[in-house]
């Protein structure tokens, strides 16, 4: 089994339970014919904090990989990267204790607070994933970052930071071989 240990994205906010994130992700890997099961262990609103106090009981006894999607809301709160950095540290020594596989997804900060805040906050997945070797999908957002500003309303909801259903088929459409990978390398 692989959980998804994520936020509102990995959640599937705002969608149709058959919609979101993992629902998709779990049909892809299925008509890739990567035999699979995506647990869905992302809570809406929460942070890299949040994904490291509830590390534990997302990794059990059935979980033989984990994808990691955590940090968007960091950013909406503008925590402190070394924060953040040291949070995900945790989670990541949780699945290695646990002997479990990972895939570390990154996320992307706006200029909002800054190029040092950015150049920290983007910097952070990869050297984690470098210090720990693990995998890493640099962008959770990268299936999306071709569709001009004007046209994000069809692939985004109306509150401009989730995406609908065919944001999320992008999304998965990128970020699935990756998970196929991870779910080969678990086995």
């Amino acid at each position: 089994m692989i959980a998804a240990l994520g936020d509102s994205l990995t959640h599937g906010y705002g969608l149709p339970q058959g919609d979101g994130f993992v629902p998709q992700l779990s049909e892809w890997l299925a008509v890739e014919g990567v035999e699979a099961v995506v647990q869905n262990a992302g809570v809406s609103g929460d942070t890299t904090q949040g994904g490291l106090a509830r590390v534990g009981w997302t990794l059990g006894p059935d979980v033989d990989a984990m994808i990691v999607a955590l940090g968007g809301n960091d950013v909406l709160r503008g925590i402190d990267p070394s924060v953040s950095k040291a949070n995900l540290s945790g989670i990541l020594d949780a699945a290695e204790a646990a002997n479990v596989d990972v895939l570390l997804i990154g996320m992307t900060a706006p200029m909002n607070y800054g190029a040092d805040y950015k150049a920290a906050f983007d910097g952070m997945y990869g050297a984690l994933s470098e210090e720990y070797g693990v995998a890493l999908a640099p962008d959770f957002f990268e299936g999306l970052r071709d569709v001009a500003p004007e046209d994000l309303g069809a692939v985004m909801q109306a509150d401009g930071i989730h995406p609908n259903k065919e944001g999320v088929a992008r999304i998965v459409a990128v970020l699935g071989p990756y998970v196929a990978e991870l779910a080969e390398v678990a086995e």
